[in-house]
């Protein structure tokens, strides 16, 4: 595993808490009393957690405003839910159906406003108490986030709760201050090194900027799973040579289709170059991935040369 910041590197000593597989969110309970949740995107998913809604409106004061992670726990699977998630925003007269099927829950880790006093300056430890105080005995959809100041504790989460869709671990200074957009926090996510079939390119065979990249399902279909961090300078002049312009048929639609396109912010369809899937990559890859894609970009370690398609293993 990775190695995660000591108590030498924080200020007032780390904590650690799980980074779970979600969408982040702030949670505003209102003067008024109304409720509004907000994603990192300034976005307004009220009115898809009308669950979630509910519980704050019953339990936080007046003029609160927590940070945390918007989940959906399958007890079944033992384990997060994404497609859960975005199931919500796509549910229309469903929607109700739907939150009682598969309940959310908003895991707060913060408080930034309590009783329309701002918090941010206050150090995390204060924060943290403010935070148990308001949600210690709180509805389940609105749990308090696991935290330890245990750094053996902290390596143990990061290797046991792998199957339940946690991708790492969240180091904090237990004094540090809350910072929009520089909270100074370290996010250390469970990484592992596999293989794909190069499919497509962004740019020319001969100087690929980003790599498309697919694995055959068991019945022999090319899937896409993922496209490469843009790749350096070195690594486009290493490819030189490597790939092929496909000709004729192409396992791909071209353009390729919005949905296809493995970033959750893109909307719109991706010209591409096609080639010729033969050539397998070693990639870097973390634990989150849907409908068979990684969902974050992976990271171009070398080209496998010893290995063939058929080597490949199937889609995440």
């Amino acid at each position: 595993m990775p190695d995660l910041p000591g108590p030498g590197d924080c200020r007032g000593g780390c904590v650690y808490q799980p980074k779970f597989d979600g969408w982040r969110a702030l949670l505003f309970r209102r003067a008024d009393g109304t409720v509004y949740l907000q994603s990192r995107q300034l976005r307004d998913l009220t009115p898809y957690f009308p669950d979630i809604a509910a519980a704050a409106a019953a339990t936080l004061p007046p003029e609160t405003v927590l940070d945390g992670e918007l989940i959906v726990w399958d007890p079944a699977a033992g384990r997060t839910l994404f497609p859960a998630l975005q199931a919500r925003v796509s549910a229309g007269r469903r929607l109700p159906t739907l939150a009682a099927a598969q309940p959310a829950t908003f895991v707060a880790f913060d408080v930034l406003e309590l009783c329309g006093t701002l918090t941010t300056g206050a150090p995390l430890s204060e924060r943290r108490t403010m935070l148990e105080e308001i949600l210690g005995d709180g509805p389940a959809a609105l749990p308090v986030c696991p935290q330890t100041g245990d750094l053996d504790q902290a390596r143990q989460w990061f290797d046991e709760l792998a199957c339940t869709g946690c991708e790492g671990i969240v180091a904090k200074d237990d004094a540090g201050r809350y910072r929009a957009g520089r909270p100074g926090w370290w996010k250390i996510k469970r990484r592992t090194t596999t293989e794909a079939i190069v499919a497509g390119v962004l740019g020319t065979v001969e100087a690929p900027a980003v790599l498309l990249l697919g694995r055959y399902t068991p019945d022999g279909r090319l899937r896409y799973v993922g496209r490469t961090v843009p790749l350096a300078a070195v690594q486009r002049a290493e490819l030189a040579g490597a790939l092929t312009a496909a000709t004729g048929v192409h396992p791909w639609p071209w353009p390729l289709p919005a949905a296809w396109s493995g970033q959750l912010d893109r909307r719109e369809q991706q010209d591409y170059l096609p080639v010729d899937p033969r050539v397998i990559a070693e990639i870097v890859v973390d634990e989150a991935h849907e409908h068979g894609r990684w969902r974050h970009l992976v990271r171009l370690e070398r080209l496998r040369g010893d290995l063939r398609p058929q080597d490949v293993p199937p889609p995440p």
